[in-house]
């Protein structure tokens, strides 16, 4: 089995905001607790077969949680698993001999990630068999503890910090690991051929605020039967001061492997703001954007776009950024077709990192099943100087507030991609250059805060106007500041174009830039659109 997680995975920036509490380890077997008050004496009763589990216990169990008050003490963890540095934490694996069978016919198997360093919050995971949940107890003998070592037995019911499955994914005579759930509400998988890298969350609040809070998963069921054929389905409560959730996960492995998500929310309070279905990325460095020039590696990022389909059909691509300041851009997005964190850039020349693989890291695209209303993506950019931190995160923000005790439920499907170009049937922006907004064989002087823009398109049709450009043309808009010049140039060593740019802007200003290529009243590329600040 591969091994998980990679160098860089849990000194991500979202393991430093987790809010600590108390587990609530009997809330997710309250047959246990009933069982304990009952009297040795009592009269046996008429046996009846238990009711299958179903997501709506799930549900069940999140009303219950939202009624009671949020209990957000720190759990008390030994001071030896506490202060375990990552490297030692990392160390500690499930031993190969106790893998769990999720099901005697499911080619699924499941490992355990042990508390200790960042991960202090003790999650329950059950497995579901013939429809009937049952928890997994803590055993140290689950373990490989590595170079970690302990001056006394460490607790019998301290718990785990989440799981991870595995699957014949890449090939049928080995299993690679293919989803993880560890950190607060953080989960991510891969598909055929995929190494790791965004993630996706459970749930946003007050993304990007001094108040921002992580809610977390407090508790696992599992099941993969023969019946789900090659699926597995997890179910997951959700917990946080400001909401409490039911999740549902439809694990479908393959070539782009899918997570159909079903939620139900309950609001603890209002005033809160709610990202759904956010995803978690990092972005360094891009041919954009290349401010540390201190690295033999030119690029660095897990997602280098976020793409929006929206409800009119027009396909929209923001290059990222890693900006000086923290940055949000809100698109509105009623009744929204889909959105995504995408990795396009797939040359490994542009990466030149033989461990870390980032030209193989997948991109997430997100398609509701319903639609969500009125409401906005908003996309967090965060200033960062380390490829450990995730600086990015998107969401769709829905512009309604919920009422406390109401149930809330939507649903989505993730699709993890190595090559999404099928997903918009037009010509995509590959490359996005800045430089100096100079006239071409021009040595008149450069334009104060000026600065030109090169964007290169490709696909769709854009090769069959190669023997006639001039029947393509460039359509840009600012919102502020002012276009000084716009021109198009045929590129066929990508076969497409290469569209310049030049905007003049008032220093401390900000300019929202559109373009896109169109011949006649016929749209050739989606529309690339930035943010620019002199």
């Amino acid at each position: 089995m591969a091994e998980f997680p990679p160098a860089d995975f849990p000194r991500r920036r979202f393991v430093q905001g987790f809010a600590a509490s108390t587990a609530l380890l009997s809330f997710g077997a309250p047959h246990l607790a009933a069982a304990a008050n009952n009297n040795a004496s009592a009269a046996p009763q008429p046996s009846t077969p238990p009711s299958r589990f179903e997501f709506d216990d799930v549900v069940r169990r999140a009303r219950d949680l939202a009624a009671a008050p949020f209990d957000a003490r720190p759990p008390s963890l030994p001071d030896a698993l506490a202060q375990l540095d990552f490297d030692t934490w990392r160390d500690i694996k499930n031993r190969p001999d106790k893998v769990f069978q999720l099901s005697p016919q499911s080619a699924f198997r499941m490992q355990l990630f042990h508390l200790g360093h960042l991960y202090k919050r003790p999650v329950i995971v059950n497995t579901i068999r013939d429809g009937i949940p049952t928890p997994i107890p803590y055993a140290a003998n689950l373990f490989d503890y590595g170079r970690a070592k302990f001056d006394k037995p460490l607790p019998v019911n301290l718990g785990f910090a989440g799981f991870r499955l595995y699957f014949p994914l890449n090939s049928p005579k080995s299993s690679d690991e293919i989803i993880s759930f560890i950190g607060a509400s953080y989960f991510r998988f891969v598909g055929r051929s995929e190494s790791w890298g965004l993630s996706a969350r459970g749930l946003a609040v007050d993304n990007g605020t001094d108040h921002e809070e992580f809610p977390f998963f407090r508790e696992f069921w599992i099941e993969a039967s023969r019946d789900q054929g090659d699926h597995a389905t997890i179910y997951a409560l959700l917990d946080s001061s400001a909401a409490t959730g039911a999740f549902r996960f439809e694990l479908r492995p393959g070539q782009n492997t899918e997570v159909a998500v079903s939620t139900t929310l309950f609001m603890r309070k209002t005033g809160v703001k709610l990202g759904l279905a956010p995803l978690t990325s990092m972005f360094l460095a891009g041919e954009n954007e290349h401010r540390f020039k201190d690295d033999f590696r030119f690029e660095l990022h897990d997602s280098d776009g976020l793409q929006i389909h929206t409800n009119n059909d027009e396909w929209l691509w923001r290059p990222l950024r890693n900006p000086p300041t923290a940055q949000v851009t809100s698109f509105p997005a009623r009744d929204f077709r889909g959105f995504g964190l995408m990795q396009r850039d797939r040359t490994f020349d542009h990466y030149q990192d033989l461990e870390l693989s980032y030209q193989s890291r997948p991109s997430y695209w997100v398609t509701p099943r319903e639609n969500w209303g009125d409401g906005h993506i908003d996309l967090l950019e965060l200033p960062t100087s380390d490829e450990t931190n995730d600086n990015i995160v998107a969401s769709f923000m829905p512009s309604d507030s919920l009422d406390p005790g109401k149930p809330f439920s939507y649903g989505y499907t993730i699709t993890s991609y190595l090559d999404a170009s099928r997903l918009s049937p037009n010509g995509r922006v590959v490359n996005t250059f800045q430089t100096i907004a100079r006239a071409l064989g021009s040595s008149e002087p450069v334009v104060a805060n000026s600065r030109r823009f090169l964007v290169d398109f490709a696909g769709g049709d854009l090769a069959y106007y190669l023997d006639d450009p001039s029947q393509v043309e460039i359509v840009a808009s600012t919102n502020n500041g002012q276009i000084m010049r716009t021109f198009l140039m045929p590129d066929p060593m990508i076969k497409g174009f290469r569209a310049a740019l030049d905007v003049v802007l008032e220093p401390g200003q900000t300019a929202d830039l559109r373009l896109f290529l169109r011949s006649g009243p016929r749209v050739l590329t989606e529309t690339w659109v930035y943010s620019w600040t002199p």
